[in-house]
């Protein structure tokens, strides 16, 4: 019997768990990695008192402080949770059942797919969505990114540590990264810019050998040899657990009020996985404190400062 179960260990589910434990709430996070979309920035400089260092260093932090206040993991993927006499049951795909007294759900996002035929079947073989996790497999080879905002942009710097070429494909001709990461990119000699483009077909033979560019504007279509097909087109929420259990928006995103409380008593939310506003990484921790301190007031029958409006 846990006090919380957290679902997920990202930046949200590891401040929470940092609260709730430090409020000697016994905690268990289940999640099938830990650091979740942290890990996969090469470069975090903006997080406030945290100096220039890749999103893996940064989250192994959240973890080693998490667990230093006596946070427990456990590693899978939760399929559902029921509440039943005002408890909740947790039930991972391996067969394991949890049950606990409240729920933090955050259990963030997963990248965005384009949808092409052999797409999937490929993830592995020269197609990915992790230029941190795998970029350096590319050394000396030719990539396309495909996307237009600062995971793209990110992504397009790193590769060209590792690639002797780089191909930033996105569907429009403004970006929506931040002016400095574009300009860093269009300086890059390693980095060619196609735009107004999107890719309509995956070339393989076992692995990626290419793919085919279509210009939105003119459908005139070109194929570029490339050893790898890098996805940065961001991500969607995946809330089939607990899509029986709170309400979901049309985003598939927990609708969660100002103290992250959803519309089931004892079970709260917070990070990217929610419908509050500005997906980033501090936002994401601070949503988390703040949901970890509003399963302590609901556990101990507290009220909060918002219950007394």
């Amino acid at each position: 019997m846990y006090d919380t179960i957290i679902i997920g260990a990202g930046p949200a589910g590891l401040s929470a768990a940092i609260y709730t434990c430090r409020k000697k709430l016994k905690t268990l996070l289940i999640s099938v990695d830990v650091g979740g979309q942290g890990n996969l920035t090469a470069h975090i400089e903006n997080y406030p008192g945290a100096l220039p260092q890749s999103g893996v260093e940064l989250m192994d932090k959240f973890r080693q402080q998490a667990e230093s206040f006596g946070a427990e993991f456990s590693f899978g993927k939760v399929k559902e949770i029921k509440k039943e006499n005002n408890l909740f049951n947790v039930l991972v795909a391996n067969g394991e059942n949890y049950v606990a007294k409240t729920i933090i759900l955050t259990y963030g996002k997963v990248a965005r797919t384009l949808g092409l035929d052999n797409e999937e079947a490929l993830f592995g073989r020269g197609v990915s969505t992790c230029a941190t996790c795998d970029g350096p497999l590319y050394k000396d080879k030719i990539v396309a990114i495909v996307g237009g905002g600062n995971s793209a942009l990110d992504a397009a710097e790193e590769l060209s540590a590792y690639a002797k070429k780089v191909y930033l494909v996105h569907r429009r001709k403004e970006f929506r990264a931040d002016e400095i990461t574009i300009d860093k990119v269009k300086v890059n000699p390693k980095v060619e810019l196609i735009l107004d483009s999107i890719p309509v077909k995956i070339i393989a033979d076992k692995f990626v050998t290419g793919t085919i560019i279509e210009n939105v504007l003119t459908k005139e279509k070109k194929e570029l040899p490339i050893d790898g097909l890098f996805l940065e087109i961001g991500y969607i929420v995946d809330s089939s657990m607990v899509k029986n259990l709170v309400k979901i928006n049309e985003y598939n995103e927990v609708v969660t009020d100002a103290i992250c409380r959803t519309s089931v008593p004892g079970v709260f939310a917070a990070g990217d996985m929610t419908s509050m506003p500005y997906k980033q990484a501090i936002i994401a921790a601070g949503e988390g404190a703040k949901a970890a301190l509003s399963a302590y007031s609901y556990l101990t029958g507290n009220k909060t400062s918002t219950d007394w409006h």
